[in-house]
C-alpha cells in the first residue's frame, strides 16, 4: 500500500524546505518502512543545502531519527511491524571487509562521499508531484514515513523515549564514539575539542567518561561555554580572544600539546590546527566534522613524521547495527545523558525555523 504523508522536500540548493504531500512506496524485499516519530537536525543536512556536501535534488534530507516500523518487505526476519527502531546512515551489511574487520565500521554499502541518492537497487521510494525524490544517506528522515534497507535499521528497547534516543542515530554516537571508540582516550589524558555543537559536546562527554583529566573546549561562540563546562569541559577557549594562532595558544596552555584533539566543525583550517596542537610525538588528532567538498589541506609532513597520528571517525567508529541497541540500553541505564544536547523541540512544520536556529548557533 502506498502511503501519502507530509515530508520536507528540498527542491534545490540554498532554498527553504517545502512541506509537501509525498507518496511513499511500500518496502521491497529486505526493506523496512518506518513511521518517523522524532528527528534531529544535523549540520550534515545543512551541508547538502549549501553545497558543502554534493547530493542530487530534489531530495528528502534527515539522518538522525527514531520511529516505529509500519511494514516490512519480503525476507525481513529480524524486524517486525510495531518495533521501535533507529535508521542507520552507516549501515552494517555484515559481509564487506569493514564489517568483517574488528578495526572498521564504515560498511561498503554506505552512501557517504557518493552522491547516489537511491535505495540499494538504484530506485527511489518517494514521489512528489509526479517526480521521483532522492533519498539521503539511505535514511531520509524529514518525512512522516520513510523506507530503509534492512541492513540500515536497528531495533531498540521498546521503552526508549524516541524523542531523546533519536540523537543516538547520529550526533551523540558520533561524538561520544570519536572519544571512547576511535581515539580510545585514556584516564588522565589531555583533550581539546574544536566546535561545541551537539557532536562536539558529545565528544566532551566521551572524554569525561574515558577519564580525561583536562578537557579544553574551543569555539568562536562563547555562549556555548556554559554547557560545555556542565558536560565536563575544564577549560574553554575562544580563538578570537587571541592574536596568535590557536594551536600555539593550546601548546602554551598544555606545555607540550594535547594527547588527543578532535575537529568537530568540518573546516580545513581547524583540521590543520587540531593536528598541530597535539603532542608532536604521540598526539592523536581525529577528524569528526564532515570535510567540505572540493577542498584540500596543505600541511608540513614533519607534523606526522615526528609521530603524530591523524585519523578520521565516521559515526564514532561504532558498528551501527550491533552498537545502537547497546547505546540505547546504556542510555536507559542512565550511563549518559541526552537532555543537555536538546535545545529546542519544534513541530515538523517548523523545520525551516530549526535550521535557522542551527545556523545561528542556537
Amino acid at each position: 500500500q502506498v502511503i501519502k504523508c507530509k515530508a520536507a522536500v528540498m527542491w534545490e540548493a540554498n532554498k527553504p524546505f517545502s512541506i509537501e504531500e509525498v507518496e511513499v512506496a511500500p518496502p521491497k524485499a529486505h526493506e523496512v518502512r518506518i513511521k518517523i516519530v522524532a528527528t534531529g537536525i544535523c549540520r550534515s543536512d545543512d551541508h547538502v543545502i549549501t553545497g558543502g556536501m554534493v547530493m542530487p535534488f530534489p531530495i528528502i534530507l534527515g539522518h538522525e531519527a527514531a520511529g516505529v516500523v509500519e511494514s516490512v518487505g519480503q525476507g525481513v526476519t529480524s524486524i517486525k511491524p510495531g518495533d521501535k527502531v533507529i535508521p542507520l546512515f552507516v549501515p552494517q551489511c555484515g559481509e564487506c571487509s569493514s564489517c568483517l574487520s574488528t578495526k572498521g565500521n564504515l560498511c561498503s554499502k554506505n552512501h557517504i562521499g557518493s552522491a547516489a541518492g537511491f535505495m540499494p537497487d538504484g530506485t527511489c521510494r518517494f514521489t512528489c508531484k509526479g517526480k521521483a525524490i532522492h533519498h539521503f544517506l539511505g535514511t531520509s528522515t524529514f518525512t512522516e514515513y520513510t523506507v530503509v534497507h534492512e541492513f540500515a535499521v536497528a531495533k531498540i528497547d521498546s521503552a526508549a523515549p524516541l524523542e531523546k534516543v533519536c540523537l543516538i542515530g547520529c550526533g551523540f554516537s558520533t561524538g561520544y564514539g570519536a572519544a571512547v571508540q576511535t581515539a580510545k582516550v585514556e584516564p588522565g589524558s589531555t583533550c581539546v575539542i574544536f566546535g561545541l555543537g551537539g557532536v562536539g559536546l558529545s565528544v566532551v562527554m566521551g572524554c569525561k567518561a574515558a577519564g580525561a583529566s583536562r578537557i579544553i573546549a574551543v569555539d568562536i561562540n562563547s555562549d556555548k561555554f556554559a554547557k560545555a563546562k556542565e558536560l565536563g569541559a575544564t577549560d574553554c577557549v575562544n580563538p578570537t580572544d587571541f592574536k596568535k594562532p590557536i594551536h600555539e595558544v593550546l601548546i602554551e596552555m598544555t606545555g607540550d600539546g594535547v594527547d588527543y584533539s578532535f575537529e568537530v566543525i568540518g573546516r580545513t583550517e581547524t583540521m590543520a590546527a587540531a593536528l598541530a596542537c597535539c603532542q608532536y610525538n604521540y598526539g592523536v588528532s581525529v577528524i569528526v566534522g564532515v570535510p567540505p567538498a572540493a577542498q584540500k589541506i596543505t600541511f608540513d609532513p614533519m607534523l606526522l613524521f615526528t609521530g603524530r597520528t591523524w585519523k578520521g571517525s565516521v559515526f564514532g567508529g561504532w558498528k551501527s547495527k550491533d552498537s545502537v541497541p547497546k547505546l540505547v540500553a546504556d542510555y536507559m541505564k542512565k550511563k549518559f545523558v541526552l537532555d543537555p544536547l536538546i535545545t529546542h523541540t519544534l513541530p515538523f512544520t517548523k523545520i525551516n525555523e530549526g535550521f535557522d536556529l542551527l545556523r545561528t548557533g542556537k
